[in-house]
């Protein structure tokens, strides 16, 4: 007998013409000429914002350190082409790794936090410990001076990353839409379900058997993976690192992006990512010394005036697909 969480999650399996849509400008994308270094950026923070709204959409962590694995990936990134092998999906999936190794051994220590405030400070607590050891660590990481004097070989051996950023924008995207095509299939599953009802209600969870923590462990784990990758892209495409790739700032921004976009419905990363840039981009040029002012102006216009607007609007899109 069918119930109705299958057919929500055979619902949410079926594209979309929007989707459709959406992924063939992303590909049309890579015909913009002049543009392909901005919209690497997008791209890269995309993933990033993808990587935190699977455990804040989907799973109620809510986490100001989420930088933490994004700098990480890309801290292993370069040292994997400085010291071992420039070949970029090698570094690319060894960050991915390490990243979400650290995901698996921190988890537990959010889990286990009843609150949210305890689960920002941990998360909070787990950033700055990665800042300070990549300062320390200053033989391997460059300290202050970040990691210089990387190269990347050409992906699949034949694309050579270009100062104009045509190769690195077409697999900053690459990466993103296989990324995002998992992590789809994954929350449009059990998987996925069984997460929504732990961020609904995770004692009603817990109570008709499923392994609440577990779960939690896992899309940790996923997310940490996803930042990492992220992390990776952005060492490999601007071919530097430094410890603004962990800091404050990076999870703050991905906090924005989903603030823009939305969360708990994938593209709300992705789509925020692309106004998130695009404003930046758009206001600096205008005001240069005073653009993030006009920026926080939007973000509270956004949250107090348009954000119950386009979030209904949001359903509405979903419920017709």
């Amino acid at each position: 007998m069918t119930t109705a969480a299958q057919v929500r999650a055979a619902l949410s399996r079926r594209w979309h013409p929007a989707e459709w849509l959406f992924w063939a400008a992303a590909a049309g994308s890579l015909l913009l000429s002049g543009h392909h270094l901005l919209l690497t950026e997008i791209a890269i923070l995309a993933l990033f914002a993808l990587s935190l709204d699977l455990i804040l959409g989907f799973a109620g962590i809510v986490s100001l350190g989420h930088g933490a694995f994004f700098g990480l990936g890309a801290y292993v990134a370069g040292i994997v082409a400085l010291r071992w092998t420039a070949e970029p999906l090698s570094g690319l999936a060894i960050a991915t790794a390490a990243s979400a190794a650290l995901g698996l051994l921190t988890a537990p220590l959010l889990v286990r936090r009843a609150t949210d405030l305890s689960r920002l400070m941990v998360t909070l607590g787990i950033a700055m410990l990665v800042v300070e050891g990549a300062n320390r660590l200053s033989w391997l990481t460059g300290g202050a001076d970040g990691l210089q004097g990387i190269l990347i070989d050409p992906l699949l051996g034949r694309f050579e990353f270009d100062l104009a950023g045509r190769t690195g924008h077409a697999y900053a995207l690459a990466v993103l839409a296989v990324l995002f095509l998992i992590a789809r299939w994954l929350m449009g599953s059990r998987f996925g379900l069984s997460l929504r009802a732990t961020r609904d209600n995770p004692l009603r969870a817990q109570a008709i058997g499923i392994p609440v923590e577990r779960r939690l462990v896992a899309v940790c784990t996923l997310a940490a993976a996803y930042a990492g990758a992220a992390g990776a892209l952005m060492a490999q495409t601007t071919m530097f690192v430094s410890l603004d790739a962990a800091a404050l700032h990076r999870s703050a921004e991905a906090l924005i992006v989903l603030v823009l976009g939305g969360t708990g419905w994938l593209y709300g990363g992705l789509v925020g990512a692309l106004a998130f840039k695009l404003l930046q981009d758009a206001l600096s040029a205008l005001t240069p010394h005073y653009w993030q002012f006009w920026m926080g102006l939007i973000l509270v216009a956004v949250v107090l005036v348009g954000r119950d607007r386009i979030a209904a609007g949001l359903d509405r899109l979903r419920g017709r697909g």
